[in-house]
């Protein structure tokens, strides 16, 4: 309490105020005091010369009657006057005080202002005395001269001075009263001045108290217009600006945490020392973290384990704040480590932010890219081999042998065919992923496509003494297809079961409706697909068994194609098959016409 400004506020008004009266009181009374003192020596001085004169026309020394009568009046005005003869014994000749008479007067009166008197001195004492049985009063003495300016005797005057000092005393006490009156005022008015002043600080520190602990919404009161007014109109000028920008920051937060935590790669944020301060959800993802664990770890304890180069020692070591490194986590999966450093203004370190981008996917295709590259150079390598082989020995004359010239030029033109055909499906899965195939749908039933489909590769099952298993819908079943494309994919599935099943085989094809889909299942007892190769088998130029595959004449390119012309229907095509020489099932799925009922 009493160090608040409040108690400064009326603790200083207090002492203002009690100064003044203090010193006010003070010149008052000495000025009282002198005034009064001053009416006193003014009568005594001018009574004093009224007896002189009256002395000097007079004998006094041998007419004491006379000079007591002439003194008498002045006992009535409460004056003493003693008329001192000059001798041994300074004998009072005539005094207003009877009792006096012929006594010595240095025992009475004042001793050391006779003796001034004596000496031709006019002299002046106050005699201020606080005891009871003295009085005070003001004593003054005048010498008195013969004809020859002689010092014959004194008129000592003394005026008593009870009354003035008892009127100081009762001016005293009144202006004591007044100024306890005036403190009492004081601390009463300089309490509501100090609350006045200090109640909207108080309320201003109260409500910036309440914001510092996060409620914003206050808003103090404005009851005046001078500067504590303003005080309270700029702090809360000052609260909705800053409840604005507040809720801009947050509104800021809010979108870039969205944005963080959402996008597709994930990202970590650390302090130089290496606390980790953030990690968003996709990261801890990639990691196979727990949000929990990871308040327990560094930034050198996530990826020290995954990658020597991703820790802030060697961040140091190397001085190397940028860059980006590969690491691997389980599951087979590559990551792109991206780190940069965040600077303070002054260009000191404060932390490292590290994006991570899975590029699993990318490497695949990276790698996919790479081998299809290589297939699609060693698939054209080896006929243009051929051919140019071939041809180099009929220019070198073999030419003129016509028998075993046909038989190369058949060669040549297998090989070229060969090309031709791989050149041709290239060219169809270009504009199937560029969009480009035109499409001639109708509907169609698609037990239809499957019939022309057997019957087209009827000669060659039985060549390999196949057979041959339809079991049809037993009514029609209608899809939006192009016919063609729909039996290129037949045409492919079905060859492929003849090629890589064995002589005497079975394959089995059935056509069936399930919700809202025509399902077509080719089924074989061939020689089957490795499980470790099923997720690979739709991939471009992948062969379970290239060497065989190109005995064959494959080029690899055959399930790809038929893939996309099943997506582009929006359909599905799968394949399952168990250990080898089990055999393999196809199925591909079209969905049905959609068809409104007609009312009569």
């Amino acid at each position: 309490m009493f160090k608040g400004i409040r108690f400064k506020f009326i603790t200083i008004y207090f002492l203002l105020v009690f100064m003044a009266m203090v010193i006010i009181g003070v010149f008052i009374i000495q000025q009282f005091e002198q005034y009064h003192l001053d009416v006193v020596r003014g009568n005594l001085t001018q009574i004093a010369g009224s007896v002189m004169t009256t002395l000097e026309e007079i004998d006094w020394q041998n007419n004491k009657e006379e000079i007591q009568k002439n003194i008498s009046p002045y006992e009535k005005m409460g004056m003493e006057i003693y008329v001192i003869e000059k001798n041994n014994d300074f004998t009072i000749i005539s005094s207003t005080n009877l009792s006096y008479w012929n006594q010595n007067a240095m025992y009475i009166l004042d001793s050391d202002l006779i003796l001034s008197g004596f000496h031709g001195e006019i002299k002046e004492k106050d005699i201020v005395s606080s005891q009871e049985n003295q009085r005070s009063s003001k004593n003054m003495i005048f010498p008195l001269y013969d004809e020859h300016s002689r010092i014959t005797g004194a008129v000592y005057l003394r005026q008593n001075l009870e009354d003035i000092y008892r009127t100081l005393d009762q001016s005293k006490s009144i202006l004591t009263r007044a100024t306890m009156l005036a403190l009492f005022i004081t601390f009463v008015l300089g309490y509501f001045v100090a609350k006045s002043i200090t109640g909207p600080i108080n309320d201003v520190t109260i409500k910036a108290e309440k914001m510092a602990r996060g409620d914003f919404d206050q808003v103090v009161e404005v009851k005046s217009d001078d500067e504590i007014g303003q005080l309270a109109s700029m702090f809360n000028y000052l609260t909705a600006r800053l409840r604005t920008v507040l809720q801009e920051i947050s509104n800021e937060k809010k979108k870039m945490d969205t944005i963080i935590n959402n996008m597709a790669d994930g990202l970590i944020a650390t302090t130089a020392e290496g606390k980790i301060i953030h990690a968003n959800p996709i990261a801890l993802r990639m990691l196979k973290l727990q949000g929990e664990t990871l308040t327990n770890k560094t930034f050198d304890d996530v990826f020290s384990s995954l990658n020597k180069k991703l820790t802030l020692g060697f961040f140091e070591e190397k001085k190397k704040w940028y860059g980006n490194e590969i690491i691997d986590v389980e599951g087979n999966v590559k990551l792109r480590a991206k780190y940069a450093p965040i600077l303070r203004e002054n260009g000191d370190l404060e932390g490292i932010v590290v994006l991570l981008q899975d590029v699993t996917e990318y490497e695949k295709l990276e790698n996919m890219r790479k081998e299809f590259v290589a297939n699609v150079s060693h698939e054209l390598r080896t006929p243009l081999t051929t051919i140019k082989s071939y041809t180099e020995s009929l220019l070198d004359g073999v030419l003129e042998d016509k028998g075993l010239a046909t038989d190369w030029l058949n060669v040549i033109n297998s090989e070229t065919d060969r090309m031709t055909r791989l050149v041709q499906e290239l060219l169809q899965l270009s504009k199937l992923d560029y969009k480009k195939s035109k499409w001639n749908k109708a509907e169609i039933d698609i037990n239809e496509i499957v019939k022309n489909s057997i019957l087209k590769l009827e000669v060659s099952a039985k060549n390999k003494k196949q057979q041959l298993e339809y079991i049809g819908a037993e009514e029609a079943i209608f899809v939006l297809v192009d016919k063609d494309r729909m039996e290129q994919v037949v045409l492919n599935i079905l060859s492929n079961a003849i090629k890589y099943t064995g002589e005497s085989g079975k394959i089995k094809i059935k056509v069936h409706q399930e919700n809202n889909h025509a399902e077509v299942i080719i089924q074989d007892n061939g020689i089957g697909i490795p499980s470790q190769h099923l997720p690979r088998i739709f991939e471009r130029f992948y062969r379970v068994d290239k060497a065989r595959s190109r005995e064959m004449g494959g080029t690899g390119l055959g399930l790809s194609i038929a893939k996309q012309i099943i997506e582009a229907h929006d359909g599905e095509i799968e394949i399952f098959s168990g250990e080898e020489s089990r055999g393999t099932r196809v199925t591909i799925s079209i969905p049905l016409v959609k068809r409104e009922l007609a009312y009569d």
